[in-house]
């Protein structure tokens, strides 16, 4: 058997070689087919859902970020067959780092419905502003990460240090992360103010109090699952990152299959059977008096 450099190889010298390799291990086959097919269901019936129920920014979020997610597990099942090829290991890198900041760009968007619906006075943005300024962070981070996957991308494969590449990623996960604690100590604020009933601008104008129905429940529980998954995978990646491409987070793929890939899976199907279109359909708000 040839090596690259033309010499003559034991297979046992083929095993070793592949260890050293950009993954540091031969991504199994079975796991990305798997994730392709889940990823693949998902983000179809996330197109119908958001043509159904006339959400077309799904088709931005949700929708991108299945198709993120299904190009960078066909990287993976590629590189299952040619572990040192360049195009799938850099597919692999950048669709697999930048696909859930989509979906968490939905997140911001439902939770600015759920604030209409319930009132606006007990949120410390309007709506329109919350939805505004948590996009464009994610956006934010969306650019650089892509822009540090792409330099990581094409240093691993052809020898050059992917430190710099890895640093930025590093950063636009860091920030995205930090996005994510703000979100949700914006949103815990905002339940435990309606719940107590202090709104923060008591000359707003806007006495809304919508009624805390079954549905919005079942949504709100959604939401904090959703955005869980999407912490853990943000915390995993930052670790990972941390740990450096040689190290033994990164070269370790079930890690990446778990606290990646899952967590991923789980987030956009918890959309597809908690869907917006249902559970905060267009209909008016309930309203009571503050007391």
């Amino acid at each position: 058997m040839s090596s690259t450099s033309g010499t003559i190889t034991q297979p046992s010298q083929v095993v070793q070689h592949h260890d050293t390799g950009p993954y540091q291990y031969v991504p199994t086959l079975y796991v990305a087919i798997l994730f392709i097919v889940l990823f693949s269901i998902s983000t179809l019936v996330h197109v119908f859902q958001s043509i159904r129920y006339r959400m077309k920014w799904l088709l931005f979020t949700a929708c991108f970020c299945g198709a993120l997610e299904v190009a960078g597990w066909s990287g993976r099942l590629w590189s299952h067959f040619s572990v040192y090829l360049d195009p799938p290991f850099q597919l692999q890198i950048c669709a697999t780092i930048i696909g859930p900041t989509p979906l968490l760009a939905a997140n911001f968007v439902i939770f600015g419905l759920i604030i209409q619906r319930l009132g606006a006075s007990y949120s410390r943005l309007s709506p329109k502003w919350y939805t505004i300024l948590f996009c464009t962070c994610d956006v934010i981070s969306l650019v650089v990460q892509g822009i540090g996957g792409g330099l990581a991308a094409t240093a691993v494969p052809n020898g050059r240090d992917p430190r710099t590449g890895g640093n930025i990623m590093l950063g636009g996960i860091i920030f995205q992360l930090v996005t994510i604690t703000v979100y949700s100590a914006c949103a815990t604020e905002f339940y435990i103010r309606y719940f107590k009933r202090r709104p923060i601008r008591l000359d707003s104008g806007d006495a809304t109090h919508g009624l805390f129905d079954g549905r919005i429940k079942v949504m709100s529980l959604a939401l904090a699952f959703n955005t869980t998954c999407l912490f853990i995978r943000a915390v995993y990646r930052t670790i990972e990152l941390s740990d450096g491409w040689t190290g033994r987070i990164i070269g370790t793929q079930v890690y990446f299959n778990v606290l990646d890939g899952a967590m991923i899976v789980l987030a956009i199907y918890t959309l597809n059977f908690v869907h917006p279109g249902v559970f905060l359909a267009a209909k008016p708000a309930l309203k009571t008096s503050d007391a």
